[in-house]
């Protein structure tokens, strides 16, 4: 069995597509963000992880928030039993989610120096990105435990050729950061024409993917 946390920045119209392809030894848990202001959005209130100051290169991190974000994630799963496989995924902001509780499980803990508590056996990122990718490698560096858990910790990256919210270039850029800080099971999966939305195809290739890394019933040999 597993438990899949998919993180959402607000009401979405993806999430259907995982009860219609799931894998019934999955469950799924889709927790949406909290309303806080958003300083790209000029200080207007929506439902966000963290705040974003603008989708840039360049743009600071929100690391309270990320870590926060983190955090509500890490305690979905951290009451789980050990025998339960448990991944974490999301699309745009709730990918950067996602994606940097993935960092946190690798170094052990949080932006902050806090522990982080739960493992993490699968990670998916759709149209999003990979916050504080640029202090990554340093924060990697010379920590044997840490190199141990990003070779093995299996990471999914899916993202529309068309996006014009979250670049496709970010989607690549965050494929390439993880690849050359020592993660070795990174998959990247591009798509033709895919706006800042997501398809039935990609949602069945993203529950394939997770059904064959979890090794839940099903999966090819």
């Amino acid at each position: 069995m597993a438990l899949v946390i998919m993180a959402q920045a607000g009401p979405s119209y993806w999430r259907p597509f995982l009860f219609q392809t799931y894998n019934m030894q999955i469950k799924w848990i889709c927790p949406t963000a909290p309303t806080q202001p958003i300083t790209v959005f000029g200080g207007f209130p929506s439902t966000a992880w963290f705040n974003v100051g603008d989708l840039s290169e360049d743009a600071p991190d929100d690391l309270e928030g990320l870590d926060a974000s983190a955090a509500h994630v890490a305690n979905l799963l951290s009451t789980e039993p050990a025998d339960i496989k448990l991944g974490v995924g999301g699309f745009s902001m709730g990918a950067a989610t996602a994606l940097y509780s993935a960092t946190c499980f690798t170094e052990g803990k949080y932006g902050n120096g806090n522990p982080f508590p739960a493992k993490l056996n699968a990670v998916v990122g759709l149209s999003g990105w990979l916050p504080c990718s640029k202090t990554l490698a340093k924060k990697l560096e010379g920590v044997n435990e840490a190199a141990r858990r990003a070779v093995s910790l299996p990471i999914l990256l899916c993202h529309g050729k068309g996006d014009d919210v979250v670049l496709y270039k970010f989607g690549e850029k965050s494929s390439q950061s993880f690849s050359s800080c020592g993660f070795q099971d990174v998959t990247f999966k591009s798509y033709n024409g895919l706006g800042h939305y997501t398809i039935p195809v990609e949602m069945n290739e993203v529950c394939a993917w997770l059904t064959s890394k979890l090794a839940l019933e099903g999966a090819s040999s």
